[in-house]
């Protein structure tokens, strides 16, 4: 009943809907677990290399208070989303929109999600090709693992080896047709986040006992290094990072129960809460002033040593490995979308395999073929994407409580929405100004 209302209205589920899972047995739904490994998979990816330099712009406690207030903020924008999604017929982020600004409303998410996951993806080939193949900038090679361990071959060469973790790993992942299906890929995902905080802290712990840590500043030191333009900057990299509005509906799908979302929501919240402000202190502790934008970056210069190249090579296959578990859970709301947008009238993709099929491949090709022939494009990307996941993760919730169209919002409500909008236009504006400046 529920999916021929939303066709009515022009909005067309992706997947089977809440409805439509409840006659399956108990064994066939999505847990809270699955739910919890999936939205923390989609938070954590790329960034949280990026956590620890971000702590040393903010210092240590305006660091902590930073990451708590935008997972507070995070979870009031996506408890908008589902409070419309139970009141509404749409089942999906773009058909809400729909609901309140019509067709302009939905695509203007769909571009936005189209933007950020396709950007992810991409940037997510090229730093394991850089990781496992090496890079070159300026005029130094950088050698990837596989060139250490192997030397330099043809078949270790950067389009070969990211062929081959397209075709045998990420495409069997890619063509699972639901999201539940991948909770075990995401709990690997997030277990290789944690081996990562288990190394730095224990590095950390090691160099506290010879007396060797790095002095860390727990306020920004506005004296020397830091102006307060560079503390926008440094929240816009957590604002991404907390960033998962575009997985709620495909995963509140599958749950059993659509009320466990809200509780997935705060397990997961607490959980990446704890990885990145773990990242961001052992890391600060470890490396300390010379941390660089990219973790791995130093690593890769204390790596003199048998066990330093050791650590170093653990640390960047694990990357490498997680960010190729985090590809999956990210391109089943790109694909998703983008057949939401090109083929509103046709049946649920999950249901239509020969559709499924052709999308999901044709996707994951030119992905991989962006990601190899334009390796720079990921510049452009991490500015785009910086401003679409505002959009999706603040401005669009917001301004669906304000447009309350099913007449749910109290007047805390529109504050509030009034208030994360505000936050983040600013926010993101002077960002984005202060990184042309510095340019």
């Amino acid at each position: 009943m529920k999916q021929t209302e939303s066709a009515a209205s022009g909005v067309t589920p992706l997947l089977a809907d809440v409805n439509s899972l409840e006659g399956q047995s108990s064994r066939g739904r999505a847990t809270v677990s699955g739910a919890v490994f999936n939205i923390c998979t989609t938070m954590v990816g790329a960034g949280i290399m990026s956590i620890p330099a971000t702590i040393k712009v903010l210092g240590i406690v305006p660091g902590f208070v930073a990451i708590f207030m935008i997972a507070f903020l995070v979870e009031v924008t996506v408890e908008f989303l589902l409070r419309y999604t139970q009141s509404g017929k749409a089942t999906t982020y773009a058909g809400i929109m729909a609901e309140s600004f019509g067709s302009l409303g939905s695509i203007a998410v769909q571009i936005c999600v189209m933007i950020t996951n396709l950007g992810c993806l991409i940037i997510y080939l090229i730093i394991i090709g850089d990781v496992l193949c090496g890079n070159q900038s300026g005029g130094t090679m950088h050698l990837g693992i596989l060139q250490e361990w192997f030397g330099i071959h043809w078949w270790n060469s950067r389009a070969y080896v990211i062929l081959f973790v397209v075709a045998f790993i990420m495409l069997p992942l890619v063509l699972l047709p639901h999201m539940n299906s991948l909770r075990h890929s995401s709990a690997i995902s997030i277990l290789l986040a944690l081996v990562f905080i288990a190394i730095s802290s224990a590095m950390a712990m090691y160099a506290l006992w010879k007396g060797k840590t790095q002095k860390m500043r727990l306020y920004p030191d506005f004296a020397n290094q830091v102006s307060i333009f560079d503390l926008f900057t440094a929240i816009s990299v957590l604002v991404t990072g907390f960033g998962f509005h575009v997985n709620i509906h495909p995963i509140r799908a599958e749950l059993g129960r659509p009320s466990d979302m809200s509780y997935s929501i705060k397990i997961s919240l607490a959980i990446c809460i704890a990885i990145y402000f773990s990242i961001g202190f052992f890391g600060y502790m470890l490396f300390g002033d010379s941390i660089m934008a990219d973790i791995l970056v130093n690593f890769d210069q204390n790596s003199n040593s048998a066990v330093g190249q050791l650590v170093n090579d653990v640390v960047r296959l694990s990357y490498a490995m997680h960010l190729a578990l985090v590809f999956p859970v990210m391109n089943f709301s790109l694909r998703a979308n983008i057949d939401e947008l090109l083929f509103a009238k046709k049946p649920a993709l999950a249901r239509d395999t020969m559709r499924f099929v052709i999308l999901t491949c044709v996707l994951l090709a030119v992905t991989y073929i962006i990601a190899i022939a334009i390796p720079n494009i990921w510049y452009f990307f991490q500015f785009l994407g910086s401003t679409t996941v505002v959009c999706l993760s603040f401005i669009f919730p917001g301004a669906i409580v304000l447009r309350d169209v099913h007449g749910i919002s109290t007047r805390k409500d529109k504050v509030m929405a009034i208030l994360v909008i505000i936050l983040a236009i600013v926010t993101s504006t002077i960002a984005i100004a202060t990184s042309f400046w510095s340019s």
